[in-house]
């Protein structure tokens, strides 16, 4: 095995890297790494304007304004807008003095490594209890890659707990979208010690249009804000932005169809002989021995999944986005010789 092939793709969606590991893999790769909706809103005509103009600030407080209203912030003021959420991790972390960070884990990586950058020293922690004391605790809900739900009263005691020392709770909802009702903690943000993150480009399948809020008490935001400067978000961002959360019809429609498609997966992978071990409807995650073998048998066919270097027998599972699709994941799992 070569020191290229012994590498994990850090992330997923990277079809270079892909291309790389799996120089024989045939064309088009069915990427099946990432957690995003391979049905993406359909993008409504946008003005030339949009392009040639900067941002107004007016347009940016509409979005804000309907993003407040799609994920029950109290006011828009209690949001930020911002170019992806990934862009906002250092600055929450920096919300707080450099101290002692929490994660509860296993989950995505890139919230102890940006803590880590900012000074704190993080922890993995495997209850959610075990997030008390902490100066910034981190969790995210539904949590990638297993889909695991924290019960909203017990982020809430975690936050009181933080609250006297002036520690900070940060929930990454990026798949809030597809949880259960009532789960999210946007109508709890005026609390004053929580930040939510709020992805958009996850369940509206629009990845590339980096567009994602952050929802906090109006000093917190404007702290935000004021480190983000000014035209932060392009305007065909907010534009199509807008257009999508005020869509609910589109939003419901969605879900259901992502509900019977992660059950479609659910019977591929069980048919597989592969042990489900959670997931939300944008993805499923398994865990079997030969984790690593199936991914090398799986790419080397054109399907790109995702794997985990500290967790070596599970590999993550995103939705086709094709009839073609479907077909040639069941006929490679098939051929798998340990299927």
């Amino acid at each position: 095995m070569s020191h290229l092939d012994a590498r994990p793709l850090t992330h997923g969606g990277d079809l270079g890297a892909a291309r790389l590991l799996f120089p024989g893999a045939p064309e088009p790769f069915v990427d099946l790494s990432t957690g995003i909706n391979p049905h993406a809103y359909p993008i409504p005509r946008l003005e030339p304007e949009a392009f040639r103009r900067l941002p107004e600030p007016a347009a940016v407080a509409r979005l804000q304004a309907m993003a407040a209203q799609a994920y029950s912030a109290p006011s828009a003021a209690h949001l930020v807008a911002a170019p992806g959420t990934q862009i906002l991790l250092p600055h929450v972390a920096t919300l707080v003095p450099a101290g002692r960070a929490a994660v509860l884990g296993p989950t995505y990586s890139e919230h102890a490594r940006v803590a880590r950058l900012r000074g704190h020293a993080v922890t993995e922690v495997g209850d959610v209890d075990q997030l008390k004391g902490a100066d910034l605790a981190v969790v995210v809900n539904p949590n990638n890659p297993d889909g695991r739900v924290v019960v909203k009263d017990a982020l809430l005691a975690v936050a009181e707990d933080l609250r006297p020392r002036g520690g900070l709770l940060m929930v990454d909802e990026a798949f809030m979208d597809v949880a259960p009702a009532g789960a999210s903690l946007g109508d709890e943000v005026g609390r004053g010690n929580i930040v939510v993150l709020r992805s958009f480009g996850k369940f509206f399948g629009l990845a590339g249009l980096r567009l994602g809020f952050a929802l906090a008490a109006p000093d917190i935001t404007a702290r935000l804000n004021a480190s983000l400067g000014p035209w932060a978000v392009a305007g065909p961002a907010i534009t199509i932005g807008e257009t999508a959360l005020a869509d609910i019809a589109w939003a419901e429609a969605t879900r259901a169809r992502l509900a019977r498609e992660a059950g479609s997966l659910d019977a591929v992978l069980t048919e597989a002989g592969l042990d489900l071990v959670g997931g939300t409807s944008l993805f499923r995650l398994v865990r079997t021995p030969a984790a690593s073998d199936l991914f090398h048998h799986l790419g080397r066919a054109g399907i790109l999944v995702r794997r985990f270097a500290d967790q070596p027998t599970w590999l993550r599972f995103g939705l086709p986005a094709s009839v073609e699709a479907w077909h040639r994941l069941r006929a490679v799992l098939a051929a798998f010789p340990d299927g």
